[in-house]
């Protein structure tokens, strides 16, 4: 199989350059190569590489900063995957595209599940949601893959924020009353490529899927894992995001529902608990 990566850098594009299987030839397009901001070079890029699949792990994440540049991000998350996967439906190439969590208003104490009605908060969900409905117009074999409070050794993302915050301090208040699934980006790439193959092989349908880390927790109690397994001596203090005032507001519940994805495609939830550690053995290694 032969896989065509849109993203070089990103935390989910690197961890699929590190966990592509044995026999797939991935083919990584940089921003360079493929800038998202210029829908019309991105078809130009499938059309220059003839592939077996297509994955997008290429995206605008800055979340705060979207909510002044949403134009850019709307291009970005929205016009650039619409584009692609159109192209890859004229070819009859699967097309796999990763959203968010964000695409959901965050209220309620339910797990969202895909055909939840969506209505998001911010622009950063709203220009996730541009590029969902796109590719689902674009009406060729695809899988849109949500996730949530993603984490990884590269990047920026919560687990690094918090060990860095702790090489200087030793009590930190977090957030307490935001409940997700924390997901790793090695996690969700190996979803990414399971799905892949199965959709090469036409044994999956097209639509809409959850993946997220079990079980789902506060930012407090994801704050408290990872000191813990980090072995910081930090004191943490939970709040309310009140007192935690954010440009772009985000969701209070994203619990997802990931059944339908263990029920199309066999992959189940990974415990989040277990992959923060491996990301944790890696930090440790980058940092030696």
């Amino acid at each position: 199989m032969k896989a065509l990566v849109f993203g070089t850098t990103g935390q989910v594009a690197q961890a699929l350059a590190q966990t592509c299987p044995a026999g797939v030839q991935m083919v990584a397009l940089s921003r360079a190569q493929a800038d998202l901001s210029d829908p019309v070079a991105c078809v130009a890029a499938i059309a220059a590489h003839p592939c077996d699949v297509i994955i997008n792990a290429a995206a605008y994440t800055a979340v705060d900063r979207a909510e002044e540049e949403e134009a850019l991000a709307t291009v970005i998350n929205g016009a650039a995957p619409a584009a692609m996967a159109r192209a890859a439906a004229a070819a009859g190439i699967p097309f796999l595209h990763v959203s968010t969590d964000y695409v959901f208003d965050g209220t309620g104490e339910a797990p969202w599940r895909p055909e939840h009605a969506t209505d998001p908060l911010n622009a950063y969900g709203r220009s996730k949601l541009v590029g969902e409905q796109g590719i689902q117009a674009a009406a060729g074999p695809h899988a849109i893959l949500r996730t949530s409070w993603v984490f990884s050794e590269t990047g920026a993302n919560f687990v690094k924020t918090m060990l860095r915050l702790s090489d200087t301090r030793d009590a930190l208040s977090v957030v307490n009353d935001q409940i997700g699934g924390p997901t790793a980006a090695d996690d969700i790439a190996v979803a990414l490529w399971s799905m892949a193959a199965q959709c090469h092989t036409g044994r999956a349908p097209s639509g809409i899927y959850h993946f997220a880390g079990a079980h789902d927790t506060t930012w407090e109690c994801f704050a408290r894992e990872t000191f813990a397994q980090a072995g910081r001596d930090v004191t943490v203090t939970g709040i309310p995001a009140s007192e935690y005032p954010t440009l772009a507001k985000r969701p209070m519940n994203s619990r997802m529902d990931c059944t339908s994805l263990e029920a199309d495609f066999g992959i189940t939830r990974p415990d989040w608990r277990a992959s923060l550690g491996r990301v944790i053995t890696a930090l440790n290694g980058i940092e030696s």
